[in-house]
């Protein structure tokens, strides 16, 4: 599955930005997602996930800022990212994964990131 991810850019702090991941398919109803970034120097960590059915969980250090969406019609996932902070910078990737009783986990199946700089 091919995943782009756009809508970064340079915002400035207490801002707000939607980033949008299209993929390809013909079956993305049925595709988990998931939101990941990675800053410079540091590992890349999961933000975001929603499953097929449209169970949703959020990393603690940006839970309440954050809400992603699907819309399946558009074969696109969406993050919606407030109030947003300068360690917030970072390279913002989607990825197609799966769905367990623990929640979503990432798969090697990443797109092409987008970046999001937050300024002071």
């Amino acid at each position: 599955v091919q995943l782009q991810a756009f809508g970064g850019g340079l915002v400035q702090a207490g801002g707000s930005l939607r980033l949008s991941c299209t993929a390809s398919g013909s079956t993305f109803g049925s595709y988990d997602m998931g939101w990941a970034r990675q800053a410079p120097g540091k590992q890349r960590e999961l933000v975001a996930a929603i499953s097929s059915g449209g169970a949703t969980e959020y990393t603690d250090s940006m839970k309440g800022r954050l809400t992603i969406s699907r819309d399946n019609a558009k074969n696109t996932v969406y993050l919606q990212m407030n109030s947003l902070k300068p360690e917030d910078t970072a390279v913002y990737y989607c990825n197609k994964g799966g769905w367990r009783l623990r929640g979503y986990y990432p798969t090697a199946n990443w797109g092409k990131g987008t970046l999001v700089t937050v300024s002071s």
